[in-house]
């Protein structure tokens, strides 16, 4: 089809509050597939015919199966703080067009062709976008032609992008990169954490030096030349040695235990936790109201667990656990424990409250398990790196008091849901235009990362999740655990924002699980289970997913709700998994 220039609304420019138009233009390559191939585009299951077409002589067609929703993609250089409007036309049904990490479009039935658009403005620092689309898993092939991306596009003369950045060493205060070359005349490379220089460089590759031990860092590359500065490669995550042991399991199991109620499970003794379980999560510390950060813990009664041991007795059993190396750590929240910090007196109450807990039971450490409303992430606070949400802020105070007031053994994990992390791929909470808390664990991890033990989250009661391959995963196959785990040790672009969340090491990240069909949404049988750890820690088996932040020898384990719901199922996760975690090298 023949290439097409729209009058639409045009890039805007924001210079002292004010915004500027910009010239529009198509920056799209090969916006039509004229060339009569897929020149410029990255396809899975994509060809071009010349049958049926919305102008011109070719279109592109997306054979959908029930596997592969057949993408396509196309990178290019933008402008930072810049809008853009999308469009395309497209024939088919449930067919999408979208911005990685941005908004997207659809039509869940076109039976000849039907145009589809969508607006974005760019981040601070962005000078890359992604625009794709896809059908959907089932349905028939789609036909997609005359794209368009209106706006000015980068700097012309200057190199393309470098490639994807690999670290190729770390010490106690070093990380070291290498990156594919970029194309173009090239004078040398800059190397960027955010969106500071960090370093500049003639070849393709650098070394960070002066960071501290045990601390976490994302970095990109941009080419440059006489004219300008290349758009930034993709991001990649490091992390400096030197952390200190926790005395965990390399390979650890981890279970909440109904402390305070038996939800129909039955009660457990602590005592007769099985040894298997290396961290035990008592659930739950709860509020006395939802704004008071005054957390109690309220051991089950004898008139719902008739076999309850007493304060003497479950004091005992945590000691023992403890001297044959288990952590034992109270978990504030669940699914009823709403806790929002909106006020410093809060935040004081919380360290107050937690640390009576912590003192009275000679407790490990602290599991948060913030559900429901507990986080949310106010308009215009879009910068995860430096929230301004006062639940957020505060939170993030208290576990830092806390942390220092224990010292380095003090054990922190933390259980979020999907929505509260990796739905922050497309949608961030403080960007506007969808639900506030989408993403807001993500400021909560990122300032705690470098004191945070396991981070597990729950890949159950989850929706599909988009991953990094721009495919929706969806939970009960080892294909979720796989994607989901991937993005938290890869890390990812937080929506539209322009920045990247980093990585985190792979003994920082377990992944969520429910011990039994009874106890959530998404149970994965064993075999699948057994999959997703193959391909995470050994880079095996992995169906076909391409690993963005290569296999996790280190990967830390598996957290079930819950021991109870396992023990009611004959301890069918326990017998599984713990061999299997056991014997991964």
């Amino acid at each position: 089809m023949r290439a097409r220039w729209l009058a639409v609304v045009v890039g805007v420019l924001l210079a002292a509050g004010v915004t500027v138009p910009a010239q529009a233009a198509n920056i799209l390559s090969n916006p039509g597939f004229e060339s009569g191939s897929l020149s410029g585009w990255s396809c899975s299951g994509g060809s071009v015919v010349s049958s049926p077409t919305h102008s011109g002589g070719f279109a592109l067609n997306g054979a959908v199966t029930s596997s592969d929703y057949a993408q396509c993609s196309q990178t290019v250089s933008v402008q930072p703080n810049t809008a853009y409007t999308l469009s395309g036309w497209v024939r088919g049904s449930y067919v999408y067009l979208g911005v990685t990490g941005g908004p997207s479009s659809w039509t869940p039935s076109a039976a000849s062709f039907t145009q589809l658009s969508l607006s974005f403005t760019t981040g601070a620092s962005q000078t890359s976008a992604q625009i794709y689309m896809h059908g959907w898993y089932g349905q028939p092939a789609y036909q997609a032609d005359d794209f368009s991306l209106d706006g000015p596009g980068g700097t012309p003369g200057a190199p393309t992008a470098p490639g994807t950045p690999t670290v190729t060493s770390a010490t106690n205060s070093a990380i070291s990169l290498s990156w594919p070359a970029a194309t173009g005349t090239v004078t040398g490379y800059r190397v960027y954490e955010g969106t500071s220089v960090v370093q500049t460089v003639a070849g393709t590759t650098a070394t960070i030096s002066g960071l501290a031990a045990c601390s976490s860092h994302s970095y990109t590359v941009a080419a440059y030349n006489s004219v300008g500065e290349s758009a930034r490669s993709a991001a990649t995550s490091g992390t400096t040695g030197g952390c200190t042991s926790t005395g965990l399991a390399k390979h650890a199991l981890i279970g909440y235990v109904h402390a305070s109620f038996a939800n129909g499970s039955g009660y457990v003794r602590m005592a007769d936790v099985p040894d298997q379980w290396d961290i035990v999560d008592l659930a739950f510390g709860e509020p006395t109201s939802v704004t008071s950060g005054d957390i109690r813990f309220n051991r089950c009664p004898a008139s719902e667990c008739p076999n309850v041991e007493s304060d003497a007795e479950f004091i005992a059993a945590i000691r023992a656990k403890q001297a044959a190396g288990k952590k034992v750590l109270i978990s504030i929240g669940g699914a009823n424990g709403q806790v929002q910090l909106t006020t410093t007196a809060a935040r004081d109450a919380f360290v107050s409250s937690v640390s009576a807990i912590i003192d009275r039971y000679g407790l490990d450490g602290l599991d948060i398990d913030f559900e429901g409303h507990s986080l949310y992430l106010n308009a215009g606070d879009t910068d995860f790196r430096n929230p301004t949400t006062p639940v957020i802020v505060n939170l993030i105070s208290a576990l830092k008091t806390l942390k220092a007031k224990y010292g380095s053994g003090f054990v922190l994990t933390m259980a979020p849901e999907t929505f509260f992390v990796q739905v922050g791929y497309q949608f961030y909470g403080g960007a506007g235009g969808g639900d506030n808390r989408t993403g807001s664990y993500l400021p909560v991890i990122h300032a705690m990362r470098d004191s945070l033990t396991v981070l597990h989250v729950q890949d159950y009661n989850s929706g599909p999740v988009m991953g990094l391959d721009n495919q929706y995963h969806n939970m009960g196959g080892a294909d979720f655990h796989i994607a989901m785990t991937d993005m938290v040790k890869a890390g990812f672009p937080v929506a539209n924002t322009g920045q990247t969340f980093p990585g985190l090491r792979d003994d920082q990240i377990g992944i969520g699980l429910p011990a039994a069909v009874s106890a959530g949404n998404g149970y994965t049988a064993p075999a699948a289970v057994h999959q997703a750890l193959d391909c995470l820690v050994k880079g095996q088996n992995c169906g076909g997913y391409s690993l963005r932040g290569g296999a996790s020898p280190g990967f830390r384990g598996l957290m079930t709700w819950s021991i109870n719901w396992d023990h009611y199922y004959n301890w069918e996760f326990q017998n599984n998994h713990a061999p299997y975690l056991d014997a991964l090298p």
